[in-house]
């Protein structure tokens, strides 16, 4: 039964930037050109929500910059809701440049300071209602990592939706260029323990609990708190676990061109289906199928697909 007093579907909290991304087809001795884009993990996992028909709002601090304004722009564009979005008039909207090479792409940060490492908890008195008022909160690694102050904020909000009746997911992004593995590793375990929802990928748990089998991963995620995890495998799809039952869920054989983003597409999807009412199973197949194609185009947002090329992209599968 819906809950009405959850006019929300998924609220996300942490930092979005301003993105520049390296365009194909430079001759080797001509300078790299960018397309300008925006990211930030839990943004773009809201704009993905967005587009597969969530309510969502955002929950973040940014400048008073025209970066800001024209962040605010895009989330209003994409129907995702701004009215929590706090302005800062003494810090800058963050920003990140996207290389391109034969290892894969690679990221340069421009965020030390900016006006989303400067949230703090006494933000939460302005957010309150709105997380109140969803069925998720959804944060990442990356909305602990870039500041102690944000990192505070962060756990602070998972226990406010706890004790509001909205269920929290959590992203690992471990980036630990934002952090050393130390504190990375004591405050994701806690933020574990207080996620309904663990989203985890091989490569981040490897580094973080020095795992290497999906079955221990899974087993590490529920020992801490999750009810539920889903670990990304890349093109190899996603396994999905309630704690009693484990699926997987096959990848879809596609030509990758930028990986930007992926996990982010797939976060915001699930949790747009699991708004729905599908049960986590389909909900990790959807989200692994819009996953499949956001990582045919360049940047973070422009290639998040809609509902519509989702379900298509599903039927096809399903075909003998």
């Amino acid at each position: 039964m819906t809950n009405p007093s959850k006019t929300l579907d998924i609220v996300a909290l942490g930092e979005a930037m301003v993105e520049f991304n390296q365009t194909p087809g430079q001759a080797p001795n001509e300078p790299p050109m960018y397309l300008q884009g925006f990211g930030g993990d839990t943004s773009n996992a809201a704009i993905a929500a967005a587009r597969a028909g969530a309510r969502v709002a955002y929950l973040s601090r940014l400048g008073t910059d025209r970066w800001g304004e024209r962040l605010l722009e895009l989330w209003q564009r994409e129907i995702v809701d701004t009215t929590s979005v706090l302005r800062d008039a003494q810090a800058p909207t963050g920003m990140y440049f996207v290389s391109h090479d034969a290892q894969g792409h690679h990221f340069s940060y421009a965020r030390a300071g900016s006006a989303a490492s400067r949230m703090q908890p006494t933000d939460l008195a302005h957010w309150q209602e709105a997380i109140a008022s969803s069925q998720w909160l959804h944060l990442s690694g990356i909305s602990l990592a870039i500041s102690a102050s944000a990192c505070d904020t962060a756990l602070a909000a998972m226990a406010q939706a706890r004790s509001s009746g909205t269920r929290v997911a959590l992203d690992c992004n471990l980036r630990l260029s934002l952090w050393p593995l130390a504190r990375a590793q004591a405050c994701i375990r806690h933020a574990v323990s207080l996620c309904d929802l663990f989203l985890p990928s091989l490569e981040d748990m490897t580094a973080l609990t020095g795992h290497t089998q999906a079955a221990d991963i899974i087993a590490w995620s529920h020992a801490q708190g999750a009810a539920q995890v889903v670990l990304k495998l890349g093109s190899d799809g996603a396994l999905a676990s309630d704690g009693h039952i484990q699926r997987r869920v096959l990848g879809h054989a596609v030509t990758a061109l930028d990986a930007t983003g992926a996990g982010d597409c797939f976060a915001g999807n699930l949790l747009a289906r699991l708004s729905a009412g599908d049960d986590l199973w389909a909900a990790s197949a959807y989200a692994n199928a819009a996953a499949s194609l956001s990582v045919q185009g360049f940047g973070a947002v422009g290639p998040l697909p809609r509902r519509n090329d989702v379900l298509n992209t599903l039927m096809k599968a399903a075909r003998p």
